[in-house]
Parts: structure tokens; C-alpha cells; sequence
């Protein structure tokens, strides 16, 4: 309450004795964002508060969190390092969509040891865009978790989360009180090496990003989160089978603009996510296939492994 009663004070001095002339125009809308901003801001943290006094995280938003991933020897270490920042997240749901058209019981195994809550979906991409040069990789996947939503979730927060970026888990935190749609900045992406809104004064000026590309909104897929009641207001929003525009499809489809906003991270001056990717596996293993590792442990590390031998040519 005392942020509150603080931006009023500073009101009054910009108002002056003879109203808004030592203001303008300008400030007065920049105050009134900045009390919308600030607003927000102690709302979630009441919220945090009672439920930390009363240590019961049921209370918390549940976020639900959907992971693209496809068959390959840097899958299960990949969400690996996802599990152990998931763990550290209370009341989340995990939405694990597999671009594959069998099961992956490595994997299945994995995901019950985590014990994170969580659903294994089967989603490989459609064939009419398997063959293309670009793939949109992740479309399906997303979409297919986005149709799990609307048939068993009512409330809590939507995030696409790659199984290859680094996430601080002050991320969640951030994301958990989203209201309609909440973004923030990204590390290590694109030929600039950031992805971001631009926030001036607790206001809107445009978009940082290496690659506009005519989107009206140039973001990275790691750096916003939807409300799900939101969501589900919107039947038809989906991510379209265009690569390079799969983020701007999909928020264009929500039918929002900058002003349904909301700047997290410390309007956006604060790193919680990082486009890293992992180095592809170089391992060319012969050996391992050898007739007399068969019935061993070599064998079965090998498939967890996924190595395949090489195609003869």
C-alpha cells in the first residue's frame, strides 16, 4: 500500500497548485500507466504473501507448462536440465508433446521419476510439412497441448517452454499472476542476442528483436505467457504452420495489442530465460555396435543413448 500512496504523492507534484500545466499531457499518462503497473504489481505480491503465510502453494495459480521435443540423443538430457528447474516450481503441470509417432518409454520412465505432474502427449508433424526445407518445428506439438488445455484446464497460465533453453526459476514467479498476456525479455537470441519489448517509463515504445520480419510481434516463444481463461475465450487462437512467424501468428490470433501487455521482469529490465542450445552430438560410435557387446550393459547404453549404426551408402 505505501507504493501506492507513494505514486499519488508524486501526482500531486507533478499536478502542481494550478492543476496539469507543470505536467502536460505526457506525464499525466505516464502516471497513470505507472499506477496501473504498480497496481498489478501489489496485487501479486498480496497474493504471494498469503500464500506463503499460509504455506500452502494449492492457493497458487497453476501454470501450465508445454515442452515441444522430438527423438534424438540430447532428448532426455535436454529435459533433464528442464526437470531439475521444474522441480523447484510449485504447483505447475507439465505438458511433454513428443514430435514421434510411437512412445518413448525412456522417456515415459523419466517424466514419472521426476514426479512433476504432468501429461506425455504424441504429436508428430503432419506429413504435408514434414518434407519441407523449413520445418515449422513445435506447431503441432504446441497446438496439441493448446487443445489439451481446452478440454481439461479452466484457470491458471499457458508457457511454451523448448526443452533446449536455461530458465531461472524467478521466471515462474513472474508469469504465475498473468491476467491476459505477460512478456519479458530473452537471452542469446537472434543475430542480436536479445528479444525484448521496449519499456520506457513503464510505457510501450516498440520491439527489440535481430529479426522483425514484418511481425507485429517480433518476441521469441520463450519470452511471453497467456492467461488460460484468456485462452479459452479465444476458440480459434492456434499457432500457424509458418516458420518464422509461429509466436506472432498465434498472439495475433488472440487478438490483443501492446496495451493488453503486461512488462514483466521489472518491465523488462531483468534475464530470467536464455535461448541456449545445446551442441549437436559429433559421436560417430562403430565399436559400441559390435557383436560382442550384445547382452550387455553396452547395449542397453547404446539405446538409451539412441545411437543408431550408420547407413551403409
Amino acid at each position: 500500500m505505501m507504493v501506492v500512496v507513494v505514486v499519488w504523492m508524486l501526482s500531486q507534484q507533478q499536478l502542481g497548485p494550478g492543476g496539469f500545466s507543470t505536467c502536460g499531457l505526457h506525464c499525466i499518462s505516464s502516471l497513470a500507466d505507472l499506477k496501473v503497473s504498480l497496481a498489478r504489481t501489489v496485487r501479486e505480491e498480496l497474493r504471494r504473501r498469503v500464500v506463503v503465510e499460509n504455506n500452502n502453494h494449492s492457493e497458487l495459480p497453476t501454470i501450465y507448462v508445454i515442452t515441444p521435443t522430438y527423438p534424438r540423443p540430447e532428448q532426455i538430457p535436454e529435459l533433464t536440465r528442464l526437470a531439475q528447474t521444474l522441480m523447484n516450481v510449485p504447483n505447475i503441470y507439465w505438458l511433454v508433446t513428443d514430435d514421434t509417432d510411437t512412445p518413448n518409454q525412456d522417456l515415459i520412465d523419466y517424466l514419472t521419476f521426476t514426479n512433476i505432474p504432468h501429461t506425455y502427449l504424441i504429436t508428430p508433424m503432419p506429413p504435408e510439412y514434414s518434407g519441407h526445407k523449413v520445418k515449422p518445428k513445435g506447431v503441432a506439438n504446441r497446438n496439441a497441448g493448446m487443445e489439451w488445455l481446452r478440454q481439461h484446464a479452466s484457470k491458471g497460465v499457458v508457457y511454451f517452454a523448448d526443452d533446449d533453453n536455461t530458465y531461472d526459476i524467478r521466471l515462474f514467479q513472474e508469469m504465475r499472476y498473468t491476467e491476459k498476456v505477460s512478456m519479458w525479455p530473452v537471452g542469446l537470441v537472434s543475430k542480436e542476442g536479445l528479444s525484448t519489448p521496449v519499456v520506457s517509463e513503464g510505457k510501450f515504445q516498440g520491439w527489440f528483436d535481430g529479426w522483425i520480419g514484418g511481425r507485429t510481434f517480433p518476441v521469441d516463444m520463450a519470452g511471453f505467457a497467456v492467461s488460460v481463461q484468456y485462452l479459452l475465450g479465444v476458440p480459434n487462437a492456434a499457432m500457424p504452420y509458418k516458420p518464422g512467424h509461429e509466436e506472432d501468428g498465434f498472439l495475433r490470433s488472440l487478438h490483443i495489442s501492446p496495451n493488453d501487455i503486461e512488462f514483466k521482469a521489472e518491465q523488462c529490465t531483468k534475464l530470467y530465460v536464455w535461448h541456449t542450445q545445446t551442441k549437436k552430438s559429433r559421436h560417430q560410435p562403430n565399436i559400441i555396435f559390435k557383436k560382442k557387446y550384445d547382452n550387455t550393459n553396452i547395449r542397453v547404453l547404446q539405446e538409451l543413448l539412441r545411437f543408431q549404426p550408420e547407413k551403409s551408402t
